[in-house]
């Protein structure tokens, strides 16, 4: 032995950002945001979930599966049912945010194509 200390393995952290970008990717499609919006209620049984998200039993599976292999939801067997739940309220609490953001994008929006509509003038003579 020289006494040198044994060089470690170069490992290269991937950045805060690339985690966060992956998870909105997750979140980036309109039937898990419906899901988790139910989810942020309480826990559903997937045949709750079909008549709430309107898709094919097929899909919201694809769908499940995406958030469970990704964490944001867990699932247990009860009888013949698999129940799905969030594994954090924060995701509730997120979707929250984002329905705030919006509300205050689009009212924005909306006061600006009022504002661009022409105003009432006399009406027009034939």
């Amino acid at each position: 032995m020289t006494g040198e200390t044994p060089r470690q393995p170069s490992v290269t952290a991937v950045p805060l950002y690339q985690h966060k970008a992956e998870f909105f990717k997750t979140l980036g499609h309109p039937v898990r945001i419906r899901v988790l919006e139910l989810l942020s209620e309480r826990e559903h049984a997937v045949a709750e979930l079909l008549p709430e998200v309107g898709v094919e039993a097929a899909h919201l599976s694809q769908q499940l599966a995406i958030l469970r292999r990704t964490g944001v939801v867990t699932s247990r067997r009860e009888g013949a049912s698999v129940l799905y739940r969030l594994t954090s309220p924060e995701i509730g609490e997120l979707l929250t945010v984002a329905r705030s953001i919006l509300t205050a994008l689009l009212t924005d929006r909306a006061g600006l194509l009022e504002d661009l509509r022409p105003e009432a003038g006399p009406a027009p003579r034939d």
